[in-house]
């Protein structure tokens, strides 16, 4: 009975232990895991992304990624690193991504819906690159953005007006896409320049409340 009882002990220490060090590990392979299904959907000529190796216990070694003290993603920055391709829904599982910065590159796709559960993110830069679709609606669920930058692309449909209940937002430009309908005044938009949203040709001026439905030549 005795040393039933000692081996007892002796497994659930080591339960103990390996739960501490496991668990960790499994939340930071599967940012890997993410991060690494958005390299195979991207081309990259320069080798920007070399280093980027999934066998490895977590992706922050990886050039180009940076984590906090948990070793939980924070940043992604690969603007102007002459990549192309599309977006995955999986970057929607770095829930503590604060920099999304992918500017400057040739993404094409849409921009996955996914990215609303980014809880964290401060910005999201996405600005000249080939990327077409809509601007999704589940970006009102980041209540820590404070810059949304998705000028330059081929984007269409309306600006959502969930965008609008973000306090936080201080910079939104979303000039030279193909929006349509027109340009919301309520909340962080009533400080937004109106040039932050110039050469959309089927963008018509600022929301006039009761006047004009927000969706104006949308159709």
């Amino acid at each position: 009975m005795a040393a039933s009882a000692r081996f007892s002990s002796v497994d659930v220490a080591v339960t103990l232990v390996v739960a501490l060090f496991v668990i960790p590990l499994v939340s930071a392979n599967s940012e890997g895991d993410a991060l690494y299904t958005l390299r195979r959907s991207l081309s990259d000529p320069d080798n920007v992304l070399q280093s980027w190796d999934p066998t490895l216990v977590n992706p922050c070694t990886w050039f180009h990624i940076t984590c906090n003290q948990d070793n939980r993603v924070t940043r992604v920055d690969l603007g102007n690193s002459n990549l192309s391709g599309h977006l995955v829904p999986e970057l929607g599982k770095l829930e503590h991504l604060q920099y999304l910065e992918l500017y400057k590159n040739n993404i094409q796709g849409t921009i996955p819906v996914e990215l609303g559960n980014l809880k964290s993110l401060i910005s999201l830069d996405l600005y000249n690159n080939n990327i077409s679709g809509v601007i999704p609606p589940e970006l009102g669920k980041l209540n820590s953005l404070v810059f949304l930058r998705l000028n330059d692309n081929q984007l269409t449909g309306q600006i959502p007006r969930e965008l609008a209940s973000i306090s936080s937002l201080k910079v939104v430009d979303v000039s030279n896409n193909n929006l349509c309908g027109t340009i919301p005044t309520t909340g962080p938009f009533e400080h937004i320049p109106l040039n932050n949203f110039e050469n959309n040709p089927r963008l018509e001026g600022p929301e006039l409340q009761g006047l004009a439905t927000y969706d104006t030549n949308c159709s």
